[in-house]
């Protein structure tokens, strides 16, 4: 691959192309609409546009500009980070929002090497009531924000 002088941006151009494709397969299932009166295929279409137009720009533009190689860090920290959200993904509908957040800014936070209990338990704690203030009370969607034996729902 001596041809790509920007590894980095390389990739990152051929993920976002990947994502703007995606996008645009969902996407061309639904009715596109008008600018006007968009259907609902309008808009996955323009962002899967907009996503490959940014992917091949940032990608030739890797083939021309010097960058440095990609290089892996230690994986047990990334290890951690992803399966903490993966956790937090299987145990919300049965732990609540508020707990698994919490759950998942711990967890997470342990991938670091200055990890600290207090602080994180803090930061969960003030993250998830965020969560709680933007998701059910402001966007009011459907989450169960407390474990069901502890909110009465079964």
């Amino acid at each position: 691959m001596g041809f790509i002088r920007h590894p980095k941006d390389f990739f990152a151009g051929l993920m976002f192309i990947a994502f703007g494709v995606a996008a645009l397969a969902i996407g061309n299932g639904y009715a596109l609409g008008t600018a006007a009166r968009m259907g609902p295929g309008y808009f996955p279409r323009i962002l899967g546009i907009f996503l490959v137009v940014i992917g091949a720009v940032v990608a030739l533009r890797s083939l021309k500009l010097r960058g440095t190689r990609i290089e892996f860090g230690p994986l047990k920290p990334m290890a951690i980070v992803l399966g903490s959200v993966v956790l937090f993904g299987l145990l919300s509908p049965h732990i609540g929002l508020v707990l698994a957040g919490v759950m998942l800014i711990v967890v997470s936070s342990a991938g670091s090497s200055e990890f600290r209990w207090k602080e994180a338990s803090i930061s969960g704690i003030i993250l998830s009531v965020g969560a709680v203030l933007v998701f059910i009370w402001g966007l009011g969607l459907q989450f169960s924000v407390w474990p069901p034996f502890l909110s009465g729902a079964r």
